[in-house]
């Protein structure tokens, strides 16, 4: 940036406050929506390894994600929900934003499978058909040891 001169001749300096105000509301922004992503999922369930699966770049707003715990217990963002109540919540995501809602079912690696087909059945039942499955790619420290 340049330096500019007023009439008398001295050094006009720029004031560089607003600008690192603006950088730290940034900062903050950025680190609290990025905690607020993580805090939307339960730590407690261990998602099945799929290395060679495809990794998602972009993600669509409107998902659900349904997570399934090792005990056949549902959750919306870390909401307890019955497979009644979740039916109920598909059918109005189908009626507010069509049948192109994603579903992903993030299920633990010891859930079993008729659980799982549960809550397929139950988004096939509200009109839904794009269903993705979460996995991992690596292998979590806690498991290597």
């Amino acid at each position: 940036m340049r330096k500019r001169r007023n009439r008398s001749g001295d050094a006009m300096e720029v004031n560089m406050t607003p600008m690192i105000d603006v950088v730290f509301q940034m900062i903050i922004f950025f680190v609290c929506t990025a905690d607020m992503d993580r805090k939307a999922f339960d730590e407690k369930i261990r998602l099945a390894m799929s290395p060679h699966g495809p990794v998602v770049e972009k993600k669509d707003p409107r998902t659900v994600t349904i997570e399934v715990d090792a005990k056949g217990n549902l959750q919306i963002f870390r909401t307890p929900y019955s497979y009644g109540a979740m039916q109920q919540t598909l059918r109005k995501a189908v009626a507010e934003y069509g049948q192109t809602v994603p579903v992903v079912i993030r299920g633990d690696a010891q859930t079993k499978h008729e659980d799982i087909k549960r809550v397929m059945d139950a988004a096939a039942s509200a009109g839904l058909w794009k269903i993705k499955f979460a996995a991992t790619k690596e292998v979590a420290e806690t498991v290597k040891r």
